[in-house]
């Protein structure tokens, strides 16, 4: 049964300038729970016992501002696939509000409404037609939609030009490699309008040059032409780090944090610096690590050089981490190089999951 909860017909929300700006999508409290499937041993055994459920999504809440490109991060199981679902309109919530635009995707009177105003690409979208070309593809799906004929050649020229396919309209899709088909299903998620636009891993089947150009497609090409909202379900973490403008963590379908990569780094992440110098056994690290300035240091093999790489997670602020390399080179201990490295999203993940089970969100 789905609950009720009264909104605001659009919601506001400050953006990172401080200019206030609608909210795209807004999701409060977002709940759904999957039954589990008994085996027939249980059936047999137990057929009157109640049947149990798996939780996708617990009271998933947020906003995501009206031309941003937001980023749903979480392990396997997270439930982003779930929600990405749910956003469009391909299964219902259990209970809670989603809003597209102000508009309530779960109202009768504005579903049809609301669907038409969420494209989407989803992971396991296998419905290109690869006997016919890119063009009679995106005819064949203006005309299941109900797209008139005129305003749909016009919009499938555009939208062919946008992302790179125009040169190739005539080819059989068959002929594609798998980027090229990536942008012909964004092209045809694209071809209604669509307010909101959703990725879901969008380039996992693609090599790593393929995936740069096709993040540089997204934020140049899809969102500067179409000024289209964007979520982006990601394990990649140069999808994380440069694409997205903010991201929601999701873990075992609940939202750990949302807020740009940048602050959750800052407040997640590790202070670990990397120093190369020749002599990473000398006694001023076993000092340190004593006076808990330093609470791991470990060394990498040397390089043709014979430069060590030391990495020192160190306790306290950048403040700290200054003090500790002028105590190091007091030391006597030369160093070629002294910075910060950057938590991979991976780790980032693991650091979200680790402080939110010890504050007891989970």
């Amino acid at each position: 049964m789905l609950t009720a909860i009264a909104r605001a017909p659009e919601r506001l929300v400050i953006a990172s300038e401080g200019v206030p700006r609608p909210a795209a999508v807004s999701l409060d409290r977002v709940t759904k729970r999957f039954p589990i499937r008994r085996s027939w041993r249980e059936t047999v055994h137990a057929p009157f016992r109640s049947v149990r459920h798996l939780t996708a999504l617990d009271r998933v809440s947020f906003d995501v501002m009206t031309g941003e490109c937001f980023g749903v991060i979480g392990p396997n199981g997270a439930g982003k696939t779930t929600l990405f679902r749910i956003l469009a309109a391909a299964m219902p919530p259990d209970a809670g509000v989603v809003e597209i635009a102000g508009s309530s995707l779960l109202q009768r009177d504005n579903s049809n409404r609301v669907r038409g105003l969420v494209g989407s690409v989803l992971a396991s979208d296998r419905t290109l037609y690869w006997r016919l070309s890119a063009r009679e593809n995106l005819r064949l799906y203006a005309a299941l939609h109900g797209i008139p004929a005129r305003p749909a050649q016009e919009r499938i020229s555009l939208l062919l030009r946008i992302v790179g396919l125009d040169e190739a309209r005539s080819r059989m899709v068959g002929q594609f490699s798998t980027g090229m088909k990536q942008r012909l299903l964004i092209a045809r998620a694209l071809l209604p309008q669509p307010r909101v636009l959703l990725l879901d891993e969008p380039t996992r089947s693609l090599d790593p040059i393929a995936a740069r150009e096709f993040r540089e497609f997204i934020r140049s090409d899809v969102m500067a032409a179409t000024n289209c909202t964007v979520l982006v379900a990601t394990h990649n973490d140069e999808e994380a780090f440069d694409l997205c403008d903010r991201v929601a963590f999701l873990d075992k379908g609940r939202v750990l944090a949302v807020g740009r990569m940048a602050d959750l780094v800052g407040r997640y992440g590790d202070a670990t610096y990397e120093i190369l110098t020749r002599t990473p056994g000398a006694p001023v690290f076993s000092l340190l690590r004593a006076q808990r300035r330093l609470s791991t240091a470990a060394v990498s093999a040397p390089d043709g050089e014979g430069w060590f790489t030391v990495a020192l997670t160190i306790q306290g602020t950048s403040d700290d981490a200054a003090e500790v390399l002028h105590i190091v080179t007091a030391a006597g201990v030369g160093i070629r190089r002294f910075a910060r490295v950057p938590p991979t999203l991976a780790d980032l993940i693991r650091l979200v999951q680790n402080q939110s089970h010890s504050e007891g969100v989970c």
